[in-house]
């Protein structure tokens, strides 16, 4: 089979905010901004990356989805425990520079992991886990 990742989906709590961040902070392409009422979908991707996107969505407004499990999807947003991007890069030192730089809410400085790779965590305005793996 022929598969790859073309989008995935993390929550916002605050779209500007997060636009800012992944647009700003990170260098993110927009690719849409589209919005439904007070909601907004904003796809976001490398730029040199056009097939690969992230699509900032509002949290917890799925069909279906309770008042107390959007305020669990909250709590575990607020605790970085909600979702998780790993990404990768040539030079994390460089990296991680620019988000200390920018005031990103640095999780974990780079540092040598017992699994063998070398990395770094921030978290998004959302509270969103990002990892920043350097490549070998």
């Amino acid at each position: 089979m022929d598969i790859a990742i073309h989008s995935t989906f993390l929550p916002h709590q605050d779209a500007e905010t997060s636009l800012a961040f992944y647009r700003d902070v990170l260098g993110f392409e927009v690719r849409k901004d589209v919005a439904y009422g007070a909601m907004r979908w904003i796809t976001v991707g490398p730029v040199n990356q056009p097939g690969t996107s992230i699509v900032l969505s509002p949290a917890g407004v799925a069909p279906g989805v309770t008042d107390e499990e959007r305020r669990t999807i909250a709590e575990m947003m607020a605790k970085g425990t909600y979702a998780m991007l790993l990404f990768s890069t040539r030079d994390l030192d460089a990296v991680f520079d620019r988000l200390q730089a920018l005031d990103a809410d640095i999780v974990q400085e780079p540092t040598e992991q017992p699994y063998g790779v070398r990395d770094c965590a921030v978290r998004d305005p959302a509270g969103n886990m990002l990892r920043i793996q350097q490549l070998r």
